[in-house]
């Protein structure tokens, strides 16, 4: 129950600073390219991400302190999206060409590697990130965190409805 619990922190957590970070970002920078992996919040992302950050009532100082550790953590986690995105590349022409098991073996366990340091690197941002909440934002996060897991279970229990008959 703790893990599942962490675990929505994180993500909650990594939706914050992903808001801070996209609000922190002028216009005469060129935008970044989505990120090929994780998580599928797209198109939206950015308002609930303002959501989230209003949510928590940000100061100016905590904002800053996040966009400071998102434009110094940009540099390091590039290089592993890029290695990421290759693989996935590779990936894509056993599935147009011929299928060979053992390319596309080697190639799913240097990208569970690299998902593995992703994984490592993304956790150890999202705790500087926590550690700059106060108790207050921290409790806010927890129950905001409560809520979405009580709507995602209540959305698993329906039962799906029955198909029309022919």
């Amino acid at each position: 129950m703790k893990s599942i619990r962490f675990r929505l922190m994180i993500a909650a957590l990594a939706v914050l600073m992903a808001s801070t970070f996209a609000m922190s970002q002028t216009t005469d920078e060129a935008p970044a390219p989505p990120p090929m992996h994780h998580h599928g919040m797209r198109g939206g992302m950015e308002g609930h991400l303002h959501f989230m950050a209003a949510k928590l009532n940000l100061t100016d100082d905590q904002k800053s302190q996040m966009k400071t550790i998102m434009q110094k953590e940009r540099s390091n986690m590039k290089p592993l999206h890029q290695q990421e995105r290759a693989i996935d590349q590779q990936l894509r022409e056993f599935v147009e060409g011929n299928f060979d098991e053992a390319k596309v073996q080697t190639l799913a366990v240097q990208k569970a590697q690299i998902q593995a340091q992703l994984t490592v690197q993304e956790t150890r941002i999202h705790n500087e990130l926590y550690q700059i909440l106060n108790a207050d934002q921290k409790t806010q996060l927890k129950q905001m965190e409560a809520e979405h897991k009580a709507r995602i279970e209540e959305r698993m229990s329906q039962k799906p409805p029955a198909p029309p008959e022919q």
